[in-house]
């Protein structure tokens, strides 16, 4: 079964809590806010004022940044979140490509390895400090000291945890310990700081995903995959939307096709499309963009029944 989320940013407060009612109504499972200081909104504070709105609706942040977010106020967050709106929480982690967010808080951007090994460490930290642990880290990439989360303590016995990456090590860390693996597809962060090169290519895809397996072995329950769509069309014509994401990309039209980070056609072909990638990756759970819901709505129901009745993991049960 298809599971679909909605990743979106506030611009004024009536439509933000419109998108909110409209996105629970049609059936998403949830609302994820990105997480960009300086060029975006605060992911929580949106999140908590579409809490406010609905009932039923999971909230995530998708993703935070670990490279400059600290673990006693992610945790502080993502606890409050899950107090204001009932137990819907979940928190979405990344290791920060952008160069100018490391800057603003006055770091240098590390090497990816420093970006993958502070994103664990916080994310560890994350977990225990939500567990009701003390943390105390003192290394190059992460420092606390006696932290606690003695309140407000959250309402899950276990908030979920979604990894959003491409990198190998990252991917193998998420699979032993992460509820979600978010497949981006994201390659090299490009001269901006804000685009990728895409790894969209079945053999990208197949060495990605053999990390997670890797990473997961000794797992009773995997992690769920989830992939973050970057086109969603409903046309006639698929093969037009494709020739355009492919020139932006270097793929292929048929690559394009092929990626679960595209779905585009009529609705037969993105039904059948969203099974396929269940079959041959694994990918339950898809994250689209908020210009994408008034097309996928009504779609929802049938591709809910598509692939397998059940799931590794019913996030957040």
């Amino acid at each position: 079964m298809a599971t679909f989320s909605v990743q979106a940013q506030p611009t004024d407060a009536a439509s933000w809590a419109e998108l909110a009612r409209t996105v629970e109504a049609a059936g998403f499972d949830a609302l994820s806010a990105a997480d960009h200081p300086g060029s975006g909104p605060s992911p929580f504070v949106a999140l908590a004022a579409a809490a406010a709105v609905t009932g039923t609706l999971r909230l995530r942040s998708y993703v935070s940044n670990a490279g400059v977010r600290e673990p006693i106020l992610l945790a502080t967050d993502v606890a409050t979140l899950d107090v204001v709106s009932g137990g819907r929480a979940g928190l979405g982690l990344g290791a920060g490509h952008t160069p100018a967010e490391w800057r603003a808080v006055g770091r240098e951007r590390p090497d990816v390895a420093g970006r993958v090994r502070r994103c664990v460490a916080v994310a560890e930290a994350v977990r225990a400090l939500l567990a009701g642990d003390e943390v105390t880290v003192d290394t190059p990439d992460l420092a606390a000291h006696a932290a606690r989360l003695d309140a407000p303590r959250p309402v899950q016995d276990r908030i979920p945890l979604t990894v959003g990456t491409a990198n190998s090590t990252l991917l193998r860390w998420a699979g032993a310990h992460a509820d979600v693996v978010g497949l981006t597809g994201f390659g090299r962060t490009l001269a901006d700081g804000h685009q990728h090169e895409a790894r969209w290519r079945a053999e990208q895809i197949e060495a990605q995903l053999a990390h997670v397996t890797a990473g997961a072995a000794g797992r009773d329950v995997p992690p769920v995959l989830e992939a973050l769509v970057q086109r969603f069309a409903v046309t006639d014509d698929a093969e037009a939307v494709a020739a355009e994401t492919a020139a932006e990309t270097g793929l292929t039209p048929a690559e394009v096709l092929a990626t679960p980070f595209v779905l585009a056609g009529t609705a037969d072909e993105i039904a059948t499309a969203v099974a396929g990638h269940e079959r041959r990756w694994g990918v339950t759970r898809f994250v689209v963009r908020a210009d994408a819901v008034a097309a996928l709505a009504p779609l929802l129901p049938r591709l809910a029944g598509n692939g397998s009745t059940s799931s590794a993991l019913e996030i957040g049960h």
